[in-house]
């Protein structure tokens, strides 16, 4: 599966229930293939989804615009 990585390791800071949740919907959408680690510190005890890096690459880098597409 790759490099599997959680919201939290990628983005350096909690990501939040929404994000946590668009991310996976979308991770759903793709076929994406996730995992599950069980993590337990102050913060926070419980499952974290896991998640290819490269899906997570892919979904936090903005899209770029086709010259063609610009709005003037």
């Amino acid at each position: 599966m790759g490099n599997m990585m959680s919201l939290y390791d990628y983005l350096g800071h909690a990501a939040g229930t929404s994000l946590g949740k668009e991310v996976f919907k979308a991770a759903k959408i793709k076929g994406i293939p996730t995992g599950v680690r069980e993590v337990s510190n102050a913060k926070y005890v419980g499952k974290i989804v896991l998640y290819p890096k490269s899906f997570l690459d892919e979904y936090f880098t903005p899209p770029v615009m086709d010259e063609n597409e610009l709005p003037f």
